[in-house]
């Protein structure tokens, strides 16, 4: 397996060249996209998705394009996400938020091309493979496990529970709501697309599954505490906002010093789920990493 970095370097070194032609009357829209996935980021999701397959055995080549729709999918929801409609916020990354620099239309637009960017791009690598049965049904199980948990019944769903509950009375089932489906979902998807990209078996599947929510609801927490305690200028966004619109989260349910336990708590037990596994290495350091973050 690669280290973080190298995955991670893969990931960018492609990830604008799947974007389709938009043609010369809407250059601004494939620019403004370039723009939001050009200002950099973690790459968390693609990564894990190329360290999964790898770790099963799979083609971590053959999974890029899977990889880069994620980080597609991811790019959009921010940039939906920064809209005055949304969370109202004029940084990401430590750059101007897209709408911005392109304006709110445009800014919708880019997120709407990212979204339909990844499903054309995940669904066209199904169609060399008619010739293989076994391959097939690998990519499309893929394919529909990012879709299903990026929609309307994953992110989605999560991202509602959070704008329709700011100012209301919170509850830990909110909560874990929202954490297990705005942040949760997106990070469980490239782990499990990855290994059923490498016809992994069911136990690894389960058990990397168990690693990935678990993960994903740590990863939600600690932004959650960084909103209070995290370096502005670090974090590349406005802190805060949580506290200002009166958002439902973990720290404001359960306070700070349970939130931190709590985080500890999850990224234990993800490590523990997927210990026995060969190069598991990987995925413990990983979890220590987004544990201790600081952006």
């Amino acid at each position: 397996m690669l280290s973080f970095n190298d995955y991670k370097n893969l990931v960018d070194e492609r990830l604008l060249d799947f974007l389709p032609d938009t043609g010369n009357y809407a250059n601004v829209l494939k620019e403004s996209m370039e723009y939001s996935l050009g200002i950099g980021g973690k790459r968390l999701r693609p990564v894990l998705l190329l360290a999964s397959c790898d770790a099963a055995g799979g083609d971590a080549d053959r999974a890029l394009p899977y990889a880069c729709a994620v980080e597609y999918i991811h790019t959009y929801s921010l940039i939906h996400d920064d809209l005055p409609a949304m969370d109202d916020d004029d940084m990401r990354r430590g750059k101007p938020s897209n709408h911005k620099v392109y304006g709110e239309a445009m800014a919708i637009l880019a997120g709407d091309g990212l979204l339909n960017s990844a499903a054309e791009l995940i669904t066209a690598q199904a169609l060399d493979l008619r010739e293989d049965a076994d391959a097939l049904y690998a990519h499309s199980r893929a394919a529909h496990e990012i879709l299903r948990r990026s929609g309307a019944s994953g992110m989605i769903a999560g991202q509602t529970a959070d704008v329709m509950n700011e100012d209301k009375e919170a509850s830990a089932d909110l909560v874990r709501f929202i954490e297990e489906h705005k942040t949760a979902d997106l990070i469980t998807a490239p782990v499990r697309a990855g290994l059923m990209l490498a016809q992994a078996d069911e136990s690894m599947i389960d058990d990397f599954t168990t690693y990935a929510k678990n993960l994903g609801i740590a990863f939600q927490i600690a932004d959650d505490i960084l909103d209070y305690e995290g370096n502005e200028e670090l974090m590349g966004k406005t802190l805060g906002k949580d506290l200002e619109q009166d958002k439902c989260n973990y720290v404001s349910v359960h306070g700070m010093q349970d939130a931190k336990a709590e985080l500890h708590r999850l990224s234990s037990e993800a490590k523990d789920a997927i210990r026995k596994y060969d190069n598991s290495d990987f995925f413990i350091e990983l979890a220590d990493m987004l544990e201790s973050r600081n952006n």
